[in-house]
């Protein structure tokens, strides 16, 4: 496991445990803000932006990006690519379980043109996006959801990680059966001690608008390292 990680000017970023990112969401949402919608649109956005960096000397390029039912910040991201005129197609492991925040970006997504994609037969894309389980993780990824993995992973494209691959325990970095192999991973917030380069490809910390006082609320020493950017590479 890794405690730490380094900005490319030096700078410590602490890294968390799950049960430490939980408390983090739950002091977000309940106590100081920003709420989950306000998380989950900076985290697409900046998702969006990230996706756009990595394929942009490809000429039209397609975007698939894998969804679970959690509050999601792949949504968001499918619905900024569309508005700036992106190929992108959407994959939901299960719509009829969606809770309240990412059932209602689904529903912008959809009234914004946004297609769905039930299966990929046919589907030929350049950069497949991973927003499936993220940091909650309990077992091996099972149904929907380790299908959209084994395809993913038998594509010979770009790959891209939302917060932590699927499939990987975000505090040990263990996985219990197959997961999305990452080139780049995307985390949010501050980054899990369960992040490896071998498991999660180049690492990418996102600024998602959680002040410094919620790190203070959960005893983490942390300095923003943003200034210019929000999103910036992390190094062990």
């Amino acid at each position: 496991m890794t405690y730490h990680f380094t900005t490319k000017n030096g700078t410590q970023i602490p890294a968390i445990t799950t049960e430490q990112m939980i408390e983090v969401d739950r002091i977000a949402i309940e106590e100081t803000g920003p709420n989950l919608y306000q998380m989950m649109e900076n985290a697409g956005r900046n998702l969006a932006l990230t996706i756009i960096d990595l394929i942009m000397e490809i000429s039209e390029p397609s975007i698939v990006i894998l969804a679970g039912t959690g509050g999601n910040g792949g949504i968001v991201a499918a619905r900024h690519l569309l508005n700036r005129n992106y190929n992108v197609k959407l994959a939901l492991t299960d719509k009829s379980k969606m809770k309240d925040v990412p059932k209602r970006q689904l529903e912008i997504y959809e009234s914004a043109g946004g297609v769905l994609i039930d299966n990929f037969d046919d589907i030929k894309t350049d950069i497949i996006v991973d927003a499936i389980i993220g940091y909650s993780l309990s077992n091996e990824p099972r149904g929907k959801s380790l299908q959209f993995i084994q395809w993913a992973n038998s594509q010979n494209v770009k790959k891209i990680s939302l917060d932590v691959p699927s499939g990987i325990n975000s505090t040990t970095g263990e996985n219990y059966g197959e997961y999305f192999i990452a080139d780049t991973t995307m985390t949010l917030a501050l980054p899990k001690t369960g992040l490896s380069e071998d498991k999660c490809g180049k690492l990418l910390h996102a600024d998602i608008g959680i002040s410094q006082n919620v790190y203070d609320k959960i005893g983490t020493k942390y300095n923003s390292p943003f200034k210019m950017d929000y999103v910036i590479p992390l190094y062990h």
